[in-house]
């Protein structure tokens, strides 16, 4: 049996995603071992959860250093620690550095909550209900240099209710995070999934620039 695929995850809130690993990667026969949870916040709930786990964990506060290139350097020290085959960010929120980016080339990845190519940045919610999107969702992509810009690799959509407000949307949303984000893990894991030199490539064909969608 090959082993497992060594990931690390990046935080810096309540680790609701990092979760979602944990219950789908804890069982004898893992494809994936959660190395390592590093948050740039002390305070991360996440760091909690990871602990609960029996997961190791640090913590890199980021205004210890000069510059956004001084913290990433530092961070990249620490994460290669845990010799990573995959690293995954999951509310990290932090703009990475090319450098930070390009060193993982091809073994970073990234949830965003919302349909990408729509809404990249913050308040993605809000930011649908004002558009008078009739639909909203999630997706997981390769990071590149690009913000919210990478390969993407699975997508999840939900339909926007008339009512609905941005808590409300939220909600359906982090549900489907937490179903496509361990699935894009396990693929990657397994082999399945990887980044090749014109896009991303799932089970040996190239994949569509839209990723998987998935309806629930």
């Amino acid at each position: 049996m090959p082993r497992p695929c060594n990931l690390v995850v990046l935080l810096s809130g309540s680790g609701s995603n990092l979760q979602a690993m944990i219950d789908s990667f804890t069982q004898p026969g893992s494809p994936v071992c959660i190395r390592a949870v590093i948050s740039n916040r002390a305070d991360a709930y996440g760091l909690e959860r990871a602990r609960e786990a029996g997961i190791e964990t640090r913590v890199l506060v980021h205004t210890g250093f000069e510059g956004r290139e001084a913290f990433d350097q530092a961070l990249m020290a620490l994460v290669d620690c845990f010799e990573p085959d995959a690293v995954a960010l999951a509310g990290f929120m932090r703009i990475l550095s090319p450098a930070f980016v390009r060193h993982y080339h091809g073994r970073l990845l990234n949830i965003h909550p919302s349909l990408l190519p729509r809404h990249k940045g913050l308040h993605t919610h809000q930011r649908a209900l004002e558009a008078g999107d009739t639909e909203h969702g999630c997706s997981v992509h390769f990071v590149t240099e690009e913000l919210d810009g990478g390969p993407l690799v699975v997508q999840a959509a939900v339909a926007v209710a008339s009512d609905d407000t941005p808590d409300t949307l939220a909600q359906r949303v982090h549900a489907q995070e937490h179903q496509i984000y361990p699935l894009a893990v396990r693929w990657f894991a397994e082999g399945r999934l990887r980044l090749g030199p014109h896009g991303v490539v799932f089970d040996g064909k190239p994949l569509a620039t839209t990723g998987h969608l998935i309806r629930p």
